[in-house]
């Protein structure tokens, strides 16, 4: 992925986005290979978590995503906030859902419900204030209203600040 975001700014982009949540795991590689900035799906949910005042929220994901550090870490230590995930179990349902169903294009109801249960505990037991949808296909089966707490949705709040972050740049140019 570096050599291909050395192409990516050799064709004089003016910053780079990896547009899914797991592969944000090698940007600090990349970022070592580059002189352009990559706009980090991590700071665009941090900043929205930031804004809706939450202070401890529950991260969905891969189970890469869930369990490795590079997300948890960078919403802690850039924006203070808490990051709990499911149990080993709960993991396990959230991975295999996202690989063997919405990768596939496939919405399941038991899945739905399988997920808003889950978020429900973390809401209940762990005192989440709001989850993060953090895979890109996530928000295919869960939407606002099917639980009570926010849901922050990765893919959204990524492109969001992407186009606010290239209006503010021809601005500043």
């Amino acid at each position: 992925m570096a050599h291909e975001a050395q192409v990516v700014e050799k064709a004089e982009a003016d910053f780079l986005i990896i547009c899914t949540n797991t592969m944000h795991k090698v940007v600090p590689t990349i970022e070592k290979s580059i002189s352009i900035p990559i706009l980090h799906i991590a700071d665009a949910t941090g900043e929205a978590l930031v804004k809706a005042g939450i202070t401890k929220v529950a991260l969905l994901g891969t189970k890469f995503t869930m369990t490795e550090a590079f997300y948890k870490n960078r919403i802690h230590e850039k924006f203070n906030i808490d990051v709990i995930i499911p149990n080993e179990e709960e993991q396990n349902v959230i991975h295999d859902v996202i690989y063997k169903e919405l990768c596939l294009g496939k919405i399941n109801k038991k899945s739905r419900d399988a997920y808003i249960k889950i978020i429900k505990r973390l809401e209940e037991q762990e005192e989440a204030q709001g989850v993060i949808l953090g895979c890109t296909e996530i928000a295919m089966l869960i939407k606002q209203g099917y639980v009570d707490i926010p849901i922050f949705d990765t893919t959204k709040l990524h492109v969001l600040s992407t186009v606010d972050f290239a209006l503010n740049a021809d601005k500043s140019s």
